[in-house]
């Protein structure tokens, strides 16, 4: 069985709620959005994201009402070198929605989102552990399973495999 090809227009996928309702807020904040074997994922402006969940979260067409994670790649060598993922969900649409944030190496910092979801404060800490990956305006951003005098950030692709000596 063929795969159906992952659908990257805006265009084509602008009936969408979600990506409906931003690009009704704010345009320019989407940087793109992908469509594939049944989920949606779109790319944010890193600036908007905090107000882009809200929105999602309170309109009633989108009702993205649970963060079910947060989760980072690292791209390196290529920039930006990282993307920030949170995954949302919609219990009442029993729906699923993406949303991607890229960061540069030099500076990967992103507003937290704990005020628009509190369980964000762990997922965001462990980002922060294993990236270094900083959330301004979180409220405890301390690392959270290496040691407090871990150097540097192990899941990041240029950490030395056996780590620093």
């Amino acid at each position: 069985m063929a795969l159906t090809p992952a659908i990257t227009d805006l265009e084509q996928l602008k009936e969408h709620p979600a990506i409906a309702r931003l690009l009704a807020w704010n345009a320019g904040s989407v940087e793109g959005s992908k469509f594939d074997r049944g989920e949606i994922s779109i790319t944010l402006e890193r600036s908007a994201l905090r107000e882009a969940c809200v929105l999602l979260r309170d309109d009633p067409r989108c009702a993205f009402n649970f963060l079910s994670d947060v989760t980072c790649v690292d791209w390196y060598p290529s920039e930006p070198r990282f993307t920030v993922i949170y995954q949302l969900l919609s219990i009442p649409k029993k729906e699923r929605v993406r949303l991607k944030v890229r960061l540069e190496g030099s500076s990967p910092v992103v507003e937290s989102v704990t005020s628009v979801w509190p369980a964000a404060n762990y997922f965001e800490r462990e980002v922060f552990d294993l990236f270094g990956v900083r959330f301004a305006g979180h409220p405890y951003l301390r690392r959270l399973l290496m040691p407090e005098d871990w150097e540097g950030h192990p899941l990041r692709k240029d950490y030395p495999v056996e780590g620093y000596r």
